[in-house]
């Protein structure tokens, strides 16, 4: 644990706020609608939660629970392809929810359960996001230089013992 704050009821340690926050997206993911992968995001600025988003497919189409996935169907590998896919990733419905709803993200910080893919990295340096969190990585090398070439900091509490 890397807090050393208790709670005064159990004596229990209180989560860090990354610790805090990384919990939050593994809820968040549970709502995923993907066959291939749970992932969830949340967007925060001043230790307050701003947006959220899971992935899935857009707001009223069926789910790849229920019609199957097209890129299982067609044998594509993570990291590879990604318009050949129904859904939206978590970051981008995280993002595409602050827009909807008229949320100012700039300076914010993003976690998720996995490292951004490279158009998730894109939108987020569109955004004014300055910082990644995330447990899991993922395969997208382009993404890798684009977060670095942005000077956004992207770490991974899987390293540092969360």
């Amino acid at each position: 644990m890397v807090s050393s704050e208790y709670d005064l009821k159990t004596g229990s340690p209180r989560p860090s706020w990354q610790e805090y926050f990384m919990k939050i997206t593994a809820e968040i993911a549970s709502r995923s609608t993907c066959r291939r992968r749970r992932c969830g995001a949340v967007i925060v600025k001043d230790e307050r939660i701003l947006s959220t988003g899971y992935n899935g497919v857009p707001s009223g189409l069926a789910h790849c629970l229920e019609r199957g996935c097209l890129r299982e169907d067609k044998g594509i590998e993570s990291g590879q392809r990604h318009e050949l896919c129904r859904g939206l990733h978590a970051e981008q419905n995280a993002l595409l929810q602050a827009a909807l709803y008229g949320v100012k993200i700039k300076d914010s910080v993003i976690y998720s359960t996995h490292k951004p893919c490279s158009l998730c990295s894109k939108m987020i340096i569109n955004s004014g996001i300055k910082k990644i969190y995330y447990r899991e990585g993922y395969p997208d090398e382009l993404a890798e230089e684009l977060i670095s070439e942005a000077n956004i900091e992207a770490v991974c509490l899987t390293d540092s013992g969360l």
